[in-house]
């Protein structure tokens, strides 16, 4: 059964095509964001990646920043912070700042992965996995910061003490799961790329949920991959962009988002390798009935409460169009 009032968002990892600079994927991804708020999209998350020369969202609460200052109702947030990765407490003071600058709208995602190759998280701090270890104490902090209670405190956040700032615990595992029902947070998981374990997380939260200060009953979210276009064929041709990336990410030939082809014999091969077929396994592309189906199926078999949308594609116009007719689809769902 589909829940009534799915909410639908954006997660944007801000990927550089060729020919294009950062400057105009950051620029773009404004654009994004007005083009959601505009179809009544719930929020915009950015993701946290680092060394990478085709992904601009790195320095994610800036990037964060950029798009509240520009935009007016939609929600803006992390997708994850890679606590690891930092200081909870300059997490708390960044957050704090953004929420009393655009009250009302930030959200604090977390995850617990680097979000880069192991030696670069040594880089950017040498005791990423005891920090890692230590993510449930981490994340412990950060509420504990956000608190009015922490007043008290001789170690404060005073700009983030009683502030508006929701958390979520962002995963691809079953870990996560557990973590976030024990916390009684949201959880939304990583199934656009990490499709294993989704059904079986979502099925841990919900037993194991337990009400908190944050949430009364549980509240979950999915990532899905969303290539909307006029025809089958055509959305086929744009998705072709992303089935090189992430065989790119696998055998580490990395390279900008390349233009779109037809999708030939061989590509259509390659989406039925194990590990590449894991990943993209909840893609939703077509048509916007095709889509329409495809959703539908996949909030039945899910029973979600938000599906957040990506949607990588080389051609800006395209993308654009792609996210008015997820917003038509959603909307005639949620009329349904």
């Amino acid at each position: 059964m589909v829940k009534q009032n799915i909410a639908y968002s954006i997660l944007e990892l801000a990927i550089v095509s060729q020919g294009d600079t950062i400057k105009q994927t950051l620029n773009n991804a404004l654009t994004l964001a007005k083009e959601a708020e505009a179809n009544k999209y719930k929020r915009i998350w950015f993701a946290e990646h680092h060394n990478s020369d085709h992904i601009g969202s790195s320095a994610t609460s800036i990037l964060i920043g950029y798009v509240a200052e520009n935009t007016h109702t939609i929600r803006v947030g992390s997708g994850g912070i890679m606590l690891p990765n930092h200081s909870p407490f300059i997490i708390a003071e960044q957050f704090g700042t953004l929420a009393q600058l655009y009250p009302g709208r930030i959200d604090l995602g977390l995850g617990r992965a680097p979000g880069t190759d192991p030696q670069t998280a040594a880089a950017i701090r040498p005791d990423f996995m005891q920090a890692a270890q230590l993510f449930p104490e981490e994340v412990t902090k950060i509420q504990r910061y956000f608190s009015v209670e922490n007043k008290k405190s001789n170690v404060r956040v005073p700009i983030a003490e009683g502030m508006d700032i929701p958390l979520y615990i962002l995963g691809s595992s079953t870990d996560s799961a557990h973590l976030a029902a024990r916390k009684g947070l949201p959880y939304a998981f990583a199934s656009h790329f990490a499709s294993t374990h989704l059904l079986n997380a979502l099925e841990i939260y919900k037993q194991e949920f337990q009400p908190s200060e944050a949430l009364h009953q549980p509240y979950t979210m999915a990532g899905i991959n969303v290539f909307i276009a006029d025809t089958d064929e055509e959305a086929e041709k744009l998705f072709t962009s992303m089935i090189r990336m992430f065989v790119g990410v696998l055998t580490g030939a990395r390279q900008p988002m390349q233009p779109p082809t037809y999708m030939t014999p061989d590509l259509k091969e390659v989406l039925q390798h194990p590990s590449l077929h894991a990943m993209l396994r909840y893609s939703f592309v077509g048509s916007k009935s095709t889509v329409k189906n495809k959703v539908k199926d996949f909030l039945r078999q899910t029973g979600v409460d938000e599906l957040i949308a990506v949607s990588a594609m080389f051609n800006m116009q395209d993308r654009l169009k792609s996210v008015r007719l997820f917003a038509e689809i959603m909307n005639e769902i949620n009329k349904e």
